[in-house]
């Protein structure tokens, strides 16, 4: 969703709920009417979903409008349940409804994204038009932004709505002053790099169908090894690949771990995502892993994916689905298994860094463990899956986010793009394009301190609340005056 057409749907939409109240209509016409908005905005927002089906088409082709139909269907149905009680009120005051809005708005986001792990496409995305709009995040996080977001459409719509454009154009304040002092916390900084810590980014852009062909994966696993052996632009410390970059499992191979470090500076280290499996537990474990090698094939750390993706890394009450012949649309017969939490890797000569892997980028105030030890955010990802469509630009977006929200630099690896590296504003230092092939060599970026809300990751939640309380107290102010 742009800016402005998201801006004016917000409005909009404030409006429906707000009338429906006013009129009197209740729950259920007020829930109607989040519905159909919300569908359309997922449905545009996430229509690239679909193309992951045609990776196997002969499986799975015939699902993609459906289950693009479908995931739709639930995020808007949980989404849009705290808009309903938009409908149980009489409001008198715009300003008490506005917030109201805002509020609600926040609360589906957050109820969707806990029941569904999927906290794709948060509204504080329509910022991402600029490093300079970003910025607010740094300070009163992404629903914080998301909460003057919302509450500046709605009651721009709102006040417009009831003839008072002056309360209307003051309105347009909580989106303009956020993005201005953005503009200036940018003015004249610089953090700098770190010479000690060259790196080289890998982007072998390898086509999703032909990843897993057995007869393909020694191909594309040597062309990242000579990618990653290439003339530098300068000599690099670390080579960072992408998720599931290595097609084989590492732990039983230390011959398979030494082959592939060969191309490995003395000094040298790569981080490479791979799958990690223990047979020997029972069910076996599956994981989703990013792996740090060291010259000599030594494992030197292992990082287990917590955010899982459902149905693509497991099938949710997979004995229930499988039972009705929903199997089919998981990946595979072993779901993946989480990982124990969020961990800071330390290797010899470089500064901690935070792995997260594909789109645990994108939950807010879950990037690091919370000991205040990384110096950096590390996000390999495979984004092939979805072509050259909106989906790796969201994706980006979102990870970009979690560098100005903690005040780190992010070194993002995707198999197919983007690949960059931001300082800790956000800002690309380096890039490589969605369907390019190629290197990244550059070097680190400076972090800077925590920003406040890297160290109150509750503050965004507490100005969410804050926003309820007051729009309570307007309204029952401005029926108290009129009783």
């Amino acid at each position: 969703m742009g800016f402005l057409p998201g801006l004016l749907g917000l409005a909009a939409l404030a409006v429906l709920l707000a009338g429906a109240g006013a009129r009197g209509e209740g729950f259920w016409t007020a829930y109607a009417h989040a519905l159909l908005f919300l569908y359309a905005y997922f449905l545009l927002g996430l229509y690239w979903v679909g193309i992951a089906f045609y990776a196997d088409a002969e499986r799975f082709g015939a699902l993609a409008v459906p289950g693009v139909l479908a995931l739709a269907a639930i995020l808007t149905f949980l989404q849009a349940l705290p808009l309903g009680l938009m409908g149980l009120r009489r409001w008198q005051s715009p300003f008490a409804a506005g917030l109201a809005f805002a509020v609600l708005w926040l609360m589906g986001e957050a109820l969707r994204g806990f029941l569904t792990q999927f906290p794709w496409n948060p509204i504080v995305l329509v910022w991402a038009l600029s490093d300079a709009t970003m910025q607010p995040i740094a300070w009163i996080g992404g629903r914080g932004l998301g909460l003057l977001t919302l509450a500046g459409a709605a009651l721009l719509g709102l006040f417009w709505r009831t003839g008072a454009p002056r309360p209307a154009a003051a309105s347009l304040l909580l989106l303009l002053v956020p993005a201005g002092l953005g503009l200036l916390r940018l003015q004249g900084t610089d953090p700098g790099t770190d010479p000690a810590v060259p790196l080289r980014i890998v982007q072998a852009k390898v086509a999703q169908a032909a990843k897993w062909d057995p007869e393909k994966r020694r191909a594309w696993l040597k062309l990242h090894m000579d990618l990653t052996a290439g003339p530098p632009a300068f000599p690099w410390r670390l080579a960072v690949w992408p998720e599931s970059s290595i097609p084989y499992r590492l732990d039983p191979d230390p011959e398979g771990r030494r082959f592939i470090t060969g191309v490995l500076p003395k000094n040298g280290y790569l981080v490479a995502g791979a799958d990690h499996y223990d047979p020997g537990r029972t069910p076996p474990v599956l994981h989703n892993s990013v792996y740090a090698l060291d010259p000599k094939g030594d494992i030197l750390a292992r990082y287990d994916k917590v955010n899982l993706v459902p149905f693509g890394e497991f099938l949710p009450f997979r004995r229930i689905f499988g039972a009705i012949g929903l199997e089919a649309l998981a990946v595979g017969s072993i779901d993946f298994q989480p990982g124990a939490g969020r961990t800071t890797v330390t290797l010899p000569g470089i500064p901690p860094f935070s792995p997260l892997v594909c789109y645990e980028a994108a939950f807010e105030g879950r990037a690091t463990d919370g000991t205040g030890r990384a110096r950096w955010l590390l996000n390999v990802t495979n984004d092939a899956w979805f072509g050259e469509s909106t989906g790796p630009y969201q994706h980006l977006a979102m990870a970009r986010m979690r560098a100005v929200e903690t005040g780190l630099p992010l070194v993002r690896a995707a198999n197919s793009g983007v690949s960059v590296v931001t300082d800790a504003y956000g800002r690309i230092k380096a890039r490589l394009g969605l369907g390019e092939r190629g290197v990244l060599d550059v070097l680190l970026p400076r972090p800077l301190p925590p920003p406040p809300a890297s160290r109150w990751p509750y503050l965004p939640w507490l100005l969410v609340a804050l926003a309820g309380l007051v729009a309570a107290v307007v309204e029952a102010r401005r029926h108290a005056g009129r009783s």
